[in-house]
């Protein structure tokens, strides 16, 4: 028993030295600030500082990677949801939305706060300055309701 006890756990270490080996791409591709969407709406200043603190990793080019993010797993599971956030909406390149897209975005990132589903939980984990008070989600969606559409 003792040596079958021994050998998961070397298999175990040795499975988790291994796997650090597969790296997927940690990006923050080069954007144009004239495309970002501050070059494009009035933000103001306290709206800004609200949106970088709460949802610039995952919705913008401009990901701040923690030293977590180089330990996989956990770095597999962080970059998908970087990956995926972006793909949903990326304030970097707000130029690249149609109005029409760019409206609903703006209503669907209100309706997203109010209802606590952004940020994510498992973000708020590890990044807890995240978390927005009940001012800050009414101040996002009193800004994203006076963008003229």
């Amino acid at each position: 028993m003792k040596r079958l006890a021994r050998s998961a756990i070397l298999s175990a270490a040795a499975l988790c030295v291994a796997i650090q080996f597969v790296r997927p791409a940690r990006t923050n591709p080069s954007t144009d600030s004239g495309e970002a969407l501050a070059a494009h709406l009035a933000v103001p200043q306290e709206t800004m500082r609200i949106l970088d603190r709460a949802c610039r990793d995952c919705h913008s080019n401009e990901t701040r990677w923690p030293w977590y993010t180089e330990v996989a797993p956990v770095s597999w599971w962080v970059i998908e949801h970087v990956n995926h956030g972006r793909s949903h909406f990326n304030y970097s390149t707000w130029s690249a939305y149609d109005s029409a897209r760019q409206a609903a975005l703006l209503d669907r990132s209100c309706a997203l706060v109010k209802g606590h589903d952004m940020p994510l939980g498992s973000y708020l984990l590890m990044h807890s300055s995240a978390r927005l008070s009940p001012a800050e989600v009414d101040r996002l969606c009193q800004w994203t309701r006076s963008v003229p559409r």
